[in-house]
């Protein structure tokens, strides 16, 4: 599995993916057009440890709707996921069963030495 899910209008992610020089099997999904699907962030989960992880505290809904203040359960994190692409903490790379998660530095260069070794 070769497949990056990002948004399209986020120069952040445009940026990582232009430094991480992809081969054409790599599969983009802007997840504002194309909506993620169940089975998509299911498999995003079994990479990781939590649905927690995948989710950005980041995002202007997280303090619009007081999510801050609450304490939120795994099937939360899923459905709020599911329910609004913003909550994805992006971009999120899936590299041969390896998930590499957001867009700090040090994840970044993970990926790029996973997918260049």
């Amino acid at each position: 599995m070769k497949k990056i899910y990002y948004l399209s209008t986020c120069d952040t992610c445009k940026r990582i993916i232009n430094e991480l020089n992809l081969s054409s099997d790599f599969i983009l999904q802007d997840i504002k057009t194309e909506t993620m699907t169940k089975a998509q962030i299911e498999e995003m989960r079994a990479l990781t440890d939590s649905y927690e992880a995948l989710f950005s505290k980041r995002a202007r809904l997280y303090k619009e709707l007081g999510l801050k203040e609450k304490s939120l359960s795994e099937e939360e994190y899923k459905n709020y996921i599911l329910e609004h692409y913003t909550f994805l903490k992006r971009p999120v790379i899936l590299y041969n069963n390896q998930i590499f998660i957001g867009n700090s530095k040090k994840t970044v260069e993970s990926a790029k030495l996973a997918i260049h070794e």
